[in-house]
């Protein structure tokens, strides 16, 4: 299942209330110099990943045999991540580990879309998607006036009735809801990516090691999204 449930990431500002805070003694230097770490480690998660895929696609068959387990040490890092957020040096090495495992376990489906007629353009098309819309709503999430933090609770149900639909339709396996699985996953993720954004700006999260996987992780999982729903439309036009 490619859908992570990441309230928890930051629930410590959730108890705090709007944008009130954990970092609100932090000067605005330092604010700058948390908001550059964050955005240089989701770089760098975006970097393992691509690796991790890379790799995976070269043993797509291994990686397939061995999915569900690699999916559980996946989730396994993702929560050690959690309790290892403040040690230097360990954090990064569960950070880097956890991004380059997603990338090893988005194998079968990317595996599946490049064997499709035009596969690669859905691919490329779907990143090139995932990566305008996180502009644009790290744009609005900068520009707005709104105070965002009100719609934590609502993004957080809307999350778990994605993730609930999602393990349904593994046993049922209907196109149509996976169609509209992906669709109502694109625009959750793309409203957790601005979500995001201003509770980095505003200094709400206490790691910089947290601040960016919940970036990456709204990021992962709207370009998953947009790859389901291409591929399947793309497979539906043959």
């Amino acid at each position: 299942m490619s859908l992570y449930d990441r309230n928890y990431l930051n629930s410590s500002a959730q108890d705090q209330g709007a944008f009130g805070g954990a970092r609100e003694s932090l000067s605005e230097s330092a604010l700058v110099g948390f908001v550059k770490q964050t955005y240089q480690l989701f770089a760098g998660s975006l970097l393992a990943a691509t690796v991790g895929a890379y790799v995976g696609l070269g043993m797509a068959p291994v990686i397939a045999s061995w999915y569900w387990g690699l999916v559980i040490l996946e989730f396994a890092l993702l929560f050690g991540m959690f309790f290892l957020k403040d040690k230097p040096g360990i954090n990064l090495v569960v950070l880097f580990a956890f991004t380059f495992m997603t990338g090893l376990t988005l194998t079968p489906l990317l595996s599946r879309i490049f064997n499709m007629p035009g596969g690669a353009s859905i691919v490329a098309n779907a990143f090139l998607l995932t990566t305008a819309i996180f502009g644009i709503m790290s744009i609005f999430a900068l520009k707005t006036k709104s105070d965002l933090a009100s719609m934590g609770k609502m993004l957080f149900i809307a999350l778990i009735v994605v993730v609930v639909a999602s393990i349904i339709n593994l046993f049922l396996g209907s196109p149509l809801l996976q169609v509209i699985i992906a669709g109502a996953g694109a625009i959750l993720f793309s409203l957790y990516i601005a979500y995001d954004t201003q509770n980095i700006v505003r200094g709400v999260y206490d790691s910089p090691v947290m601040a960016a996987i919940s970036l990456y992780l709204s990021f992962l999982n709207l370009f998953i999204s947009l790859l389901q729903l291409l591929g399947i439309l793309g497979n539906s036009d043959e």
